[in-house]
Protein backbone atom coordinates (compact mmCIF):
# COMPACT_ATOMS: atom_id res chain seq x y z
CA UNK A 1 0.00 0.00 0.00
CA UNK A 2 2.99 2.62 0.64
CA UNK A 3 4.47 1.71 -2.40
CA UNK A 4 1.23 1.53 -4.50
CA UNK A 5 1.05 5.13 -3.09
CA UNK A 6 3.96 6.77 -4.56
CA UNK A 7 3.14 8.42 -8.30
CA UNK A 8 6.65 7.13 -9.40
CA UNK A 9 6.78 3.57 -8.38
CA UNK A 10 4.54 0.53 -9.41
CA UNK A 11 3.86 -2.73 -7.31
CA UNK A 12 4.05 -4.90 -10.60
CA UNK A 13 3.35 -8.60 -8.27
CA UNK A 14 3.32 -9.76 -4.76
CA UNK A 15 4.54 -13.01 -3.68
CA UNK A 16 4.00 -14.65 -0.46
CA UNK A 17 7.00 -17.40 -0.71
CA UNK A 18 10.03 -17.63 -2.30
CA UNK A 19 9.82 -19.82 -4.80
CA UNK A 20 7.11 -17.69 -6.13
CA UNK A 21 8.92 -14.81 -5.65
CA UNK A 22 11.86 -15.71 -8.05
CA UNK A 23 9.53 -17.12 -10.60
CA UNK A 24 7.81 -13.67 -10.70
CA UNK A 25 10.93 -11.97 -10.46
CA UNK A 26 11.83 -13.63 -13.77
CA UNK A 27 8.66 -13.51 -15.10
CA UNK A 28 8.09 -10.02 -14.32
CA UNK A 29 11.24 -8.59 -14.49
CA UNK A 30 10.68 -5.82 -11.56
CA UNK A 31 13.52 -3.24 -11.24
CA UNK A 32 13.25 -4.03 -7.24
CA UNK A 33 12.38 -6.75 -5.38
CA UNK A 34 11.61 -6.02 -1.40
CA UNK A 35 12.19 -9.55 0.02
CA UNK A 36 11.20 -10.54 3.40
CA UNK A 37 13.69 -13.43 5.39
CA UNK A 38 11.21 -15.52 6.52
CA UNK A 39 8.92 -17.34 4.13
CA UNK A 40 7.44 -20.68 3.59
CA UNK A 41 8.54 -23.41 0.55
CA UNK A 42 11.94 -21.00 0.13
CA UNK A 43 13.49 -18.24 2.37
CA UNK A 44 14.62 -15.04 1.59
CA UNK A 45 18.18 -15.77 1.67
CA UNK A 46 17.81 -18.49 -0.96
CA UNK A 47 15.78 -16.94 -3.52
CA UNK A 48 17.56 -13.68 -2.72
CA UNK A 49 21.04 -16.13 -4.12
CA UNK A 50 18.38 -17.65 -7.20
CA UNK A 51 17.77 -14.09 -8.44
CA UNK A 52 21.16 -12.51 -7.87
CA UNK A 53 22.53 -15.95 -9.62
CA UNK A 54 20.48 -15.49 -13.10
CA UNK A 55 22.34 -14.09 -15.82
CA UNK A 56 18.86 -12.52 -17.34
CA UNK A 57 17.95 -11.50 -14.34
CA UNK A 58 20.93 -9.05 -13.51
CA UNK A 59 19.10 -6.11 -13.28
CA UNK A 60 16.77 -6.76 -10.69
CA UNK A 61 18.24 -5.61 -7.49
CA UNK A 62 16.76 -7.20 -4.03
CA UNK A 63 16.74 -5.28 -0.89
CA UNK A 64 15.97 -7.44 1.92
CA UNK A 65 13.72 -6.42 4.85
CA UNK A 66 15.09 -7.67 8.36
CA UNK A 67 14.47 -7.22 12.15
CA UNK A 68 17.31 -7.14 15.11
CA UNK A 69 16.49 -10.58 15.52
CA UNK A 70 17.04 -11.34 11.93
CA UNK A 71 20.82 -10.66 11.94
CA UNK A 72 22.00 -14.53 11.41
CA UNK A 73 19.61 -14.04 8.44
CA UNK A 74 21.01 -11.22 6.84
CA UNK A 75 25.12 -12.08 7.15
CA UNK A 76 23.23 -14.74 4.20
CA UNK A 77 21.40 -12.36 2.48
CA UNK A 78 24.61 -9.74 2.01
CA UNK A 79 26.81 -12.80 0.66
CA UNK A 80 24.14 -13.95 -1.41
CA UNK A 81 24.28 -10.57 -3.24
CA UNK A 82 21.08 -8.53 -1.58
CA UNK A 83 21.73 -4.96 -2.43
CA UNK A 84 20.92 -3.87 0.63
CA UNK A 85 18.81 -4.36 3.68
CA UNK A 86 16.08 -2.21 5.87
CA UNK A 87 14.57 -2.86 9.68
CA UNK A 88 10.85 -3.51 9.14
CA UNK A 89 9.86 -1.17 11.57
CA UNK A 90 11.06 1.96 9.06
CA UNK A 91 9.06 4.51 8.56
CA UNK A 92 7.07 4.53 5.29
CA UNK A 93 9.42 7.48 3.36
CA UNK A 94 12.14 5.71 4.34
CA UNK A 95 10.56 2.14 2.76
CA UNK A 96 10.32 4.57 -0.25
CA UNK A 97 13.82 6.45 -0.20
CA UNK A 98 15.77 2.80 0.21
CA UNK A 99 13.34 1.83 -3.05
CA UNK A 100 14.65 4.34 -4.72
CA UNK A 101 18.60 4.53 -3.50
CA UNK A 102 18.51 0.70 -4.62
CA UNK A 103 17.19 1.07 -7.96
CA UNK A 104 19.69 3.93 -8.40
CA UNK A 105 22.33 1.81 -7.49
CA UNK A 106 22.89 2.78 -4.23
CA UNK A 107 23.64 -0.09 -1.63
CA UNK A 108 21.17 0.90 1.55
CA UNK A 109 22.64 -0.54 5.17
CA UNK A 110 20.59 0.87 7.55
CA UNK A 111 22.44 2.77 9.78
CA UNK A 112 20.89 1.23 13.01
CA UNK A 113 22.15 -2.06 13.13
CA UNK A 114 24.81 -1.96 10.32
CA UNK A 115 27.88 -1.66 12.57
CA UNK A 116 26.62 -4.96 14.34
CA UNK A 117 26.27 -6.91 11.20
CA UNK A 118 28.88 -5.72 9.80
CA UNK A 119 31.03 -6.68 13.05
CA UNK A 120 29.85 -9.93 13.54
CA UNK A 121 29.30 -10.69 9.68
CA UNK A 122 32.87 -9.83 9.05
CA UNK A 123 34.36 -12.18 12.35
CA UNK A 124 31.72 -14.94 10.48
CA UNK A 125 33.55 -14.18 6.98
CA UNK A 126 36.97 -15.29 8.08
CA UNK A 127 35.35 -19.03 6.99
CA UNK A 128 33.85 -18.28 4.52
CA UNK A 129 35.68 -15.38 2.01
CA UNK A 130 33.97 -13.20 -0.39
CA UNK A 131 34.34 -14.47 -3.99
CA UNK A 132 37.65 -13.66 -5.31
CA UNK A 133 39.25 -14.09 -1.94
CA UNK A 134 42.05 -16.63 -1.02
CA UNK A 135 40.24 -18.96 0.29
CA UNK A 136 43.11 -20.79 2.28
CA UNK A 137 43.59 -17.11 4.40
CA UNK A 138 40.66 -15.28 3.95
CA UNK A 139 42.72 -12.48 2.05
CA UNK A 140 40.87 -9.97 0.29
CA UNK A 141 40.38 -10.38 -3.35
CA UNK A 142 43.41 -9.73 -4.70
CA UNK A 143 42.07 -6.82 -7.41
CA UNK A 144 42.04 -4.12 -4.19
CA UNK A 145 45.78 -4.03 -5.02
CA UNK A 146 44.77 -2.83 -8.38
CA UNK A 147 42.58 -0.07 -7.24
CA UNK A 148 44.26 3.54 -7.86
CA UNK A 149 44.27 5.93 -5.02
CA UNK A 150 41.01 7.37 -5.95
CA UNK A 151 38.99 4.00 -6.11
CA UNK A 152 40.54 3.51 -2.38
CA UNK A 153 39.01 7.18 -1.25
CA UNK A 154 35.94 5.94 -3.04
CA UNK A 155 35.59 2.56 -1.34
CA UNK A 156 35.86 4.36 1.77
CA UNK A 157 33.20 6.87 1.00
CA UNK A 158 31.02 3.90 0.35
CA UNK A 159 31.55 1.58 2.97
CA UNK A 160 30.49 4.88 5.09
CA UNK A 161 27.28 3.99 3.53
CA UNK A 162 27.82 7.83 1.26
CA UNK A 163 25.30 7.54 -1.95
CA UNK A 164 26.87 8.71 -5.39
CA UNK A 165 25.76 12.08 -4.69
CA UNK A 166 26.86 12.33 -1.21
CA UNK A 167 30.64 10.76 -2.64
CA UNK A 168 30.55 13.14 -5.28
CA UNK A 169 30.20 16.08 -3.29
CA UNK A 170 32.59 15.07 -0.94
CA UNK A 171 35.28 14.06 -3.07
CA UNK A 172 34.43 16.97 -5.56
CA UNK A 173 33.40 14.41 -8.38
CA UNK A 174 30.42 14.46 -10.63
CA UNK A 175 27.78 11.40 -9.68
CA UNK A 176 29.06 9.82 -13.37
CA UNK A 177 33.00 9.75 -12.32
CA UNK A 178 31.65 8.35 -8.83
CA UNK A 179 29.69 5.14 -10.54
CA UNK A 180 32.90 4.88 -13.12
CA UNK A 181 34.73 4.60 -10.09
CA UNK A 182 32.39 1.83 -8.54
CA UNK A 183 31.86 -0.02 -11.73
CA UNK A 184 35.58 -0.40 -11.86
CA UNK A 185 36.27 -1.28 -8.09
CA UNK A 186 33.86 -4.23 -8.66
CA UNK A 187 35.55 -5.71 -12.02
CA UNK A 188 38.70 -5.20 -10.20
CA UNK A 189 38.07 -7.36 -7.09
CA UNK A 190 35.19 -9.55 -8.81
CA UNK A 191 32.27 -8.43 -7.09
CA UNK A 192 28.38 -7.50 -7.87
CA UNK A 193 27.09 -5.18 -5.60
CA UNK A 194 28.23 -2.21 -3.06
CA UNK A 195 27.08 -3.76 -0.43
CA UNK A 196 29.87 -6.76 -1.28
CA UNK A 197 31.99 -3.99 -1.21
CA UNK A 198 31.02 -2.53 2.43
CA UNK A 199 32.03 -6.12 3.44
CA UNK A 200 35.38 -5.99 1.36
CA UNK A 201 36.97 -2.69 2.81
CA UNK A 202 35.89 -4.54 6.43
CA UNK A 203 37.60 -7.65 5.76
CA UNK A 204 40.49 -6.01 4.53
CA UNK A 205 40.88 -3.77 7.08
CA UNK A 206 40.35 -1.04 5.32
CA UNK A 207 38.35 0.10 7.51
CA UNK A 208 37.20 -1.07 10.66
CA UNK A 209 34.06 -1.74 12.66
CA UNK A 210 33.03 1.20 15.06
CA UNK A 211 36.38 2.49 14.35
CA UNK A 212 38.23 5.35 11.69
CA UNK A 213 39.38 3.97 8.27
Amino acid sequence: MILDNEPDVTVVGEAGDGETAVAMARALRPDVVLMDVRMPRLDGIEATARIVADPDLADVRTLVLTTFDDDEYVYGALRAGAAGFLLKDADPQTLVDAVHRVRAGDSLLDPAVTGRIISTYVELARHAPLPGADAATGDAPAGLDAATPREREVLLAVARGLSNREIGAELHLTEATVKSHVRSLLTKVGLTNRVQLVILAYEAGVVRPGGAD
